[in-house]
């Protein structure tokens, strides 16, 4: 691993404009058992709706860091603008962190400028980049933890973010991937599976959230398994320069129905 490149409060790596531009949509993360919103996880877009893939396939390897860095900025600034009531999820490159104290110094500027409290942000690691330098990612979360910020493995059980990366990992939340998630009200073996990762993440304090969560079956299934925190289509889908539709008759009926499952199962 490298060193930061910040000299006399600059950063060669992380500052300066990038070569296009780009936006963020806001999609609900919900508690079923709270009927609640309690994250908006900030996801790139392009400025006319452009997929993120369409966004990231711009960013060449100089530009990483500057990405990394711009990505959060604009999510801090816009979470500010809308006004979110909720804690902020933004992803982060591992690789384009060197020194977790120093690059992180533009998401603290941005958080002091528009008042927006550290014990908000989570920072989710994405599956999306194979990590390398796995004592170096531990760094990264210890050091986040120290100044207040949670972590989430991102798309776990897929990919990249597979079991074995909890022999070195902590972090405080695990977002279960789609894969995993689909089908689960009528799929024994993905039933199994999710029974295994609850046990897994009650014995390690992790907090669980079910991504990709698209029919009420589905959400159902969950909430009464034990995972109450969940994202998907089912809720909302990103929305750009908002922060999507009140849920909170959703959520209530959907509690209500939980209840009414685990009280009759109970007999």
């Amino acid at each position: 691993m490298g060193h930061c490149a910040r000299v006399d409060g600059s950063c060669k790596r992380c500052e300066g404009d990038l070569p296009f531009d780009f936006t963020m949509a806001f999609q609900p993360i919900v508690d079923v058992s709270l009927a609640r919103i309690v994250t908006h996880e900030a996801l790139v877009r392009g400025i006319n709706g452009e997929s993120a893939w369409n966004v990231i396939a711009q960013v060449t390897d100089d530009l990483l860091y500057r990405f990394d860095q711009a990505c959060r900025v604009k999510a801090i600034e816009m979470a500010s603008a809308l006004n979110m009531p909720t804690a902020l999820s933004i992803n982060f490159l591992p690789n384009a962190v060197y020194e977790p104290e120093a690059c992180i110094q533009a998401t603290l500027d941005v958080s002091r400028r528009v008042g927006w409290p550290m014990d908000r942000l989570i920072f989710e690691i994405t599956e999306t980049e194979r990590v390398h330098d796995r004592q170096h990612l531990r760094n990264i979360i210890e050091a986040y933890r120290k100044m207040g910020f949670k972590t989430a493995l991102d798309d776990f059980g897929n990919g990249y973010a597979n079991l074995d990366l909890l022999t070195d990992l902590t972090p405080d939340k695990l977002k279960i991937d789609r894969e995993l998630v689909m089908n689960c009200d009528h799929d024994t073996r993905r039933q199994a599976l999710l029974n295994s990762i609850i046990l897994l993440a009650n014995e390690l304090n992790m907090i669980l959230i079910a991504e990709g969560v698209e029919t009420r079956k589905e959400a159902l299934w969950l909430a009464r398994a034990g995972i109450a925190r969940q994202q998907g289509f089912f809720y909302a889908k990103p929305a750009i320069n908002s922060l999507g539709p009140d849920l909170t008759s959703r959520l209530l009926d959907l509690r209500e129905e939980v209840c009414v499952g685990l009280e009759a199962s109970s007999y």
